[in-house]
């Protein structure tokens, strides 16, 4: 279920057109998928749903792919429930986080730029700069196709499939950043509940 295509721009220079239009391809594409495909698995009793995010549907730490990123969480948070909704009926879900990998994904056809780009923006454009690596990226998808079909054939397929060195290398910064933010409020967030009175006074 690969239906994507890579917007990047600040949050404050992207129109209401181009945010939704993301969405509308990356989010609601996957998700017309599962909605057609859901009857058949359903029927033969067997079945594995693929939803490739990205690597930046687990780590948002990015400036410019807020709104691709936002995309790809989604997939991420569906991709959960459905592994949930669909063990009942013998069928399994995996989100796959790709990193970089040489498909035509950084080339124009694929990349949406905003409309009315802001000079004030210049991290944004740097990032935009650095992304022109198309034939560079260090990821074979005929590996990665490989590691699919491996996954597919697994009796207990993971949820979470994250593809690539530097996709393993993103996503354990992100676990230690949150790892540190968890044991920095322990003690002041986790007390926030009602208070119980547990005396008979």
């Amino acid at each position: 279920n690969n239906a994507g295509y890579g917007l990047t721009g600040a949050l404050e220079e992207l129109t209401d057109e181009e945010v939704k239009e993301n969405f509308n391809v990356n989010v609601f594409g996957s998700i017309n998928v599962i909605r057609a495909a859901m009857p058949i698995l359903r029927s033969q009793g067997n079945g594995h749903v693929f939803n490739i995010a990205s690597v930046g549907g687990f780590t948002g730490n990015f400036p410019g792919w807020g709104v691709y990123c936002a995309t790809k969480f989604a997939v991420h948070a569906f991709t959960e429930s459905l592994s949930a909704e669909i063990k009942e009926f013998g069928l399994h879900a995996t989100v796959v986080s790709p990193g970089y990998f040489r498909t035509e994904f950084l080339t124009s056809g694929s990349m949406g730029t905003p409309k009315n780009p802001m000079d004030v923006y210049t991290k944004v454009r740097e990032v935009q700069k650095l992304h022109v690596i198309y034939n560079n990226q260090p990821g074979d998808p005929e590996k990665a196709a490989e590691v699919l079909i491996k996954v597919a054939a697994m009796e207990n397929p993971p949820l979470h499939l994250f593809l690539g060195e530097d996709a393993y290398q993103m996503a354990d910064v992100k676990i230690a950043a949150l790892r540190n933010d968890l044991e920095a409020m322990r003690g002041i967030a986790d007390t926030t509940s009602f208070s119980v009175n547990m005396s008979n006074n």
